[in-house]
């Protein structure tokens, strides 16, 4: 008489796999969602003619108060203009974003001083009209 060999269990390594994936793919979308945003909050004036541009190399935020802030940092028109001096300007993409409330003559301020860095490619930062 032949007794049977009792047969060892197996862990099955494909679906463990497949729930890890899952579970990674799950904390990275969830991880993603819980990282805000970084940027400036700012209402920007709304234009019917306003056209997507390709990303500046640098971005002059003019604020209601009057402040001005380059790539996020908060300096004086007259460092603006001294940082951007500094670098290749004629070939440095700037563009300028200004809230609603700012006067005219702040925002032809900004763009004096950018433009007397050098600069000669300056957009204006505007939201498409709904």
């Amino acid at each position: 008489m032949r007794y049977l060999e009792p047969r060892k269990a197996r862990i099955e390594i494909v679906p463990m796999i497949d729930i890890m994936f899952f579970l990674l793919v799950f904390f990275v979308m969830i991880t993603l969602r819980m990282i805000p945003a970084t940027g400036v909050s700012a209402q920007l004036p709304h234009s019917s003619t306003a056209e997507q541009m390709p990303h500046p190399k640098a971005l002059v935020t003019l604020q209601e108060d009057g402040s001005v802030a380059l790539d996020g940092q908060a300096m004086p028109l007259e460092a603006v203009t001294q940082h951007l001096a500094s670098g290749d300007a004629a070939h440095t993409a700037v563009t300028v974003a200004s809230v609603k409330q700012a006067s005219v003559q702040q925002l032809m301020a900004v763009i004096d001083a950018v433009r007397a860095a050098g600069v000669t490619q300056l957009g204006l930062a505007a939201q498409q009209q709904p």
